[in-house]
């Protein structure tokens, strides 16, 4: 499965590539938001960081005001992933993108009707939201069965980019079902590594060590 973070911090991305874990980057108007930096500036640093997609979202909300904004969007990097929403105007604008070679992500996805959907439409990504689907009393890993049922059934190449990915409990049965793609903040990726017999055994051969009284 490959790892996407989420979030437009540069210095946190540069610290997960650091441990070439890091297959690429989602961002929305949100995380920008919370940088407090140019969207575009921001954008093409983060494009430079990672070798993989870098999904950046249109803010318009009609065909041609997306296409408009994507046209800008895609001349930042080669490995920009246009974002667009799971609308009707959102298909259309994704359909004419992906005819045209460029890699989009359909984001706020929250049923498998609109997972078959984007498919059809050629997305590169759907992004379903797990997290907020539990929020609303459903539950997200049943959605990425579903989805993952019907792509198998007809060999859809659109890649499942689970989204909205809360705790490591998401990605380890994001992973058992099968999904292409996780996207989660920096802090859950960073929690992955963590288990309290590691820190046990490390400070277990520390002390061991200290008592031999040598140094490397």
């Amino acid at each position: 499965m490959k790892f996407f973070v989420d979030t437009a911090d540069t210095a946190e991305i540069a610290d997960l590539a650091a441990t070439g874990l890091l297959d690429g980057v989602t961002t929305n108007p949100s995380l920008i938001m919370k940088s407090g930096r140019d969207f575009m500036e921001v954008t093409r640093e983060i494009c430079g960081l990672v070798d993989g997609p870098v999904s950046a979202e249109v803010v318009a909300l009609d065909h041609a005001g997306m296409m408009r904004e994507a046209e800008i969007l895609r001349k930042i990097a080669d490995n920009v992933c246009i974002k667009v929403p799971l609308t009707i105007d959102g298909l259309k604008t994704c359909k004419a993108l992906t005819g045209e070679g460029t890699m989009v992500n359909v984001t706020l996805c929250f049923s498998a009707n609109q997972a078959l959907l984007a498919a059809k439409a050629g997305a590169s990504f759907v992004s379903p939201f797990v997290g907020r689907h539990d929020d609303n009393g459903f539950d997200g890993m049943e959605l990425i069965r579903d989805i993952r049922l019907i792509y198998d059934n007809y060999a859809y190449p659109t890649e499942i980019l689970v989204a909205s990915v809360r705790h490591g409990i998401h990605v380890l049965e994001s992973a058992k079902i099968g999904a292409d793609v996780m996207t989660a903040p920096p802090a859950v990726i960073k929690g992955l590594f963590k288990h309290v017999l590691t820190e046990q055994g490390i400070q277990g051969f520390l002390a061991d060590w200290a008592k031999t009284g040598q140094s490397i």
